[in-house]
C-alpha cells in the first residue's frame, strides 16, 4: 500500500522527533534536544531554506525527509540538497523511500531547480539499492571540517599545517597511491 506524501505540518512534531532521534542514532549520534528544537523551527519558517515531507499512512507518519535549496556557481537555477531521509525500521521495504524520492523529482521538475542530490553512508547498502535506480554514483568523495572545540587557529597557522606536510611529501618524492574500490573508477 502506498503512502501519501505531503510537506510537514506544525501537527507533525511529535512522530518528526521520534523519527528524526532514530535517524540520529542510525549514523551513531545521540539527538540533541537544542538541535532537534532549532530543526523543527527552522522546517515550519517560511522564510527558511530548509524544508520537509512526510510519508503517512493510515494516518501515521512513517517517513521523513528534509531537504535544502541553494545556488550554485554551476548552474543558473537552484540546486535541491536531500539531507536527511528516514524510513520508520517497522515499515521498510515497502516503496516509502522510493516515494519521497520520486515526490522531491517532481518538485525539481515543476520548480525547475537544476539538480536533486544525496549523500549516504558507502556502508548503507540497502539505502544504496534504492539509490542506484535513480542513477550511478557521482564518484565525489566528501571531506568534512568541523568547527569542534579549541583554540581557533589564525589563517597563518591554517596555511603552516596544511603547506608543511605538502612540502614534505614533495621533497621526499612520496606520492599517493591511487586506490580504487568496487564501483569507483580509479
Amino acid at each position: 500500500m502506498d503512502a501519501s506524501i505531503r510537506r510537514i505540518e506544525a501537527r507533525d512534531e511529535a512522530r518528526w522527533r521520534e523519527l528524526f532521534a532514530a535517524y540520529t542514532r542510525f549514523y551513531e549520534r545521540e539527538p540533541s534536544e537544542p538541535v532537534m528544537r532549532h530543526t523543527w523551527a527552522r522546517l515550519l519558517d517560511p522564510a527558511c531554506p530548509v524544508y520537509g515531507i512526510v510519508a503517512e499512512r493510515d494516518g501515521e507518519v512513517i517517513g521523513i525527509a528534509h531537504y535544502l535549496m541553494h545556488e550554485s556557481t554551476g548552474t543558473v537555477t537552484p540546486v535541491c540538497y536531500l539531507q536527511d531521509l528516514f524510513v520508520d525500521p517497522q515499515k521498510r521495504a515497502s516503496g516509502v523511500g522510493r516515494q519521497m524520492i520520486d515526490w522531491l523529482v517532481v518538485e525539481m521538475k515543476s520548480q525547475g531547480w537544476s539538480r536533486l542530490y544525496w549523500n549516504t553512508r558507502e556502508n548503507n547498502y540497502r539505502a544504496r539499492g534504492l539509490y542506484d535506480k535513480y542513477g550511478p554514483h557521482s564518484g565525489f568523495v566528501r571531506y568534512v571540517v568541523e568547527n569542534g572545540p579549541g583554540p581557533a587557529a589564525s589563517p597563518q597557522e591554517l596555511h603552516d599545517n596544511i603547506e608543511q606536510p605538502a612540502r614534505s611529501r614533495a621533497q621526499s618524492g612520496r606520492r599517493c597511491a591511487k586506490r580504487s574500490r568496487p564501483g569507483c573508477s580509479s
